[in-house]
């Protein structure tokens, strides 16, 4: 599949999409430049659940609520039904910048965090009011999923041009660090599983979403022209719609704050994982 049909999903004033989640039959997602988490309901409408600097990655705890991360602020904060938040864990201590981030059935979170040169960063796990290096010297981590069987955890390294996986410990801890696939030329970003073990992820520098299938070959290629591609989801009814999170940019346009979103969705033949 390239360049399959897709339609657009007018949202006013959309900066840039960042971390899309299908959760509870509608897709949450951070506008990361217009300081808020939104909420696509199945009838079409965009929904403001929260407004917070800066979010992007996203996940959900055990009993359903949301976590959101803070790039600029480095807190990880629970938003509340009305829409308020508080914070759930301060992770300045361990970098300058978080991205995104994944939190498994335990409720524990996985959460990028970069360090002063942008460019590096370490993967920490925040579980039950402790916060711990997971993994670190990542090329700019950036995409994260873990396995419907909880056993092996992948994360997207930008600027390293490929996928890494970990094997999941009991308790969370990650090891036998490896390449699970290298992908020249291209500038990985965030991620998304589906059940026939392949990953979806948006390149973000080349503007386009790939389908790396279980081989480690690229099987499926999505284009969108003069954009940065950020960030990809299944979901829907049967989880077989992708939702494609990319934005009119370049680095000054970003760091000025006057990018243009864009998200849009498109029918695939392979379902999700339902996570993320």
């Amino acid at each position: 599949m390239t360049d399959a049909p897709r339609s657009r999903i007018e949202i006013p004033e959309l900066r840039f999409p960042e971390g899309p989640r299908w959760h509870d039959g509608a897709l949450w997602f951070s506008d990361q430049i217009g300081n808020a988490v939104r909420r696509l309901e199945p009838d079409g409408t965009v929904q403001v659940i929260a407004e917070l600097p800066n979010p992007s990655g996203l996940g959900f705890l055990p009993d359903g609520s949301p976590l959101a991360a803070s790039m600029r602020t480095c807190l990880l904060s629970l938003i509340r039904p009305d829409g308020s938040t508080e914070t759930f864990a301060e992770l300045g201590s361990f970098g300058v910048a978080l991205n995104d981030m994944f939190v498994d059935g335990e409720g524990r979170a996985y959460v990028d965090v970069y360090g002063d040169d942008r460019e590096t960063g370490d993967l920490l796990l925040v579980t039950d009011g402790s916060v711990r290096v997971a993994a670190r010297g990542l090329r700019y981590p950036n995409g994260i999923a873990v396995t419907p069987d909880g056993s092996t955890l992948l994360v997207a390294e930008t600027f390293g041009a490929r996928i890494t996986a970990f094997d999941v410990a009991a308790d969370g801890s990650l090891a036998n660090r490896r390449v699970w696939a290298q992908l020249p030329g291209r500038a990985p970003d965030g991620l998304c599983l589906d059940t026939a073990g392949a990953v979806w992820v948006a390149s973000y520098l080349t503007g386009e979403f790939l389908r790396v299938g279980s081989d480690r070959e690229v099987t499926d290629v999505l284009t969108v022209p003069g954009r940065w591609a950020m960030a990809c989801a299944l979901g829907g009814a049967n989880n077989t719609t992708l939702y494609l999170c990319s934005a009119d940019t370049d680095r000054r346009r970003y760091f000025a704050g006057d990018a243009v979103g864009y998200l849009e969705r498109v029918d695939v033949a392979v379902a999700g994982v339902g996570r993320p």
